[in-house]
């Protein structure tokens, strides 16, 4: 597989990560408001009230984490995938002695053929550490030291 097909793959299943996470969101949300367009004033006033306030913080954490989606959306966005280079930044594909890496957001690992990469945001500790390195460089993370052997 090519250098570009392969950054392009795991950028394709970034954006997978991400649409699953809005849509979830979305869903909950939606619900959430049926929810309290549902609710109907009761004789147990109390019980109610504090029912729809229940909802309302749902309402609003799920608000938050749509919130949180759209900034990843943003640092999606800012990937140059035309863009290679030999120092490690966004969208880098790093392949290093220990781990893969696809410099990006935090989507756990990702799959593509028989090798595995973990999508990590920049600003993950092991993120901080791989900016502005590049190939041959050795790193050292949780008591453990590994040496960057490709950049893309």
């Amino acid at each position: 597989m090519s250098n570009d097909m392969l950054k392009n793959e795991l950028y394709t299943k970034c954006i997978y990560f991400v649409n699953t996470r809005l849509d979830a969101v979305r869903k909950t949300i939606q619900e959430l408001q049926e929810s309290l367009s549902a609710e109907t004033k009761s004789t147990a006033g109390d019980k109610h009230e504090t029912g729809r306030a229940m909802v309302q913080l749902e309402r609003e954490k799920a608000g938050q984490q749509l919130a949180e989606i759209q900034k990843v959306n943003q640092v999606l966005a800012k990937i140059d995938m035309k863009k290679s280079s030999k120092i490690i930044g966004l969208g880098s594909v790093v392949f290093t002695t220990q781990a893969n890496y696809f410099i990006a957001i935090s989507a756990g690992e990702l799959k593509t053929g028989n090798t595995s990469f973990y999508a990590i945001s920049p600003n993950t500790p092991i993120g901080q550490i791989l900016l502005g390195k590049s190939a041959g460089d050795a790193i050292a993370f949780r008591e453990q030291v590994f040496t960057i052997t490709e950049v893309m």
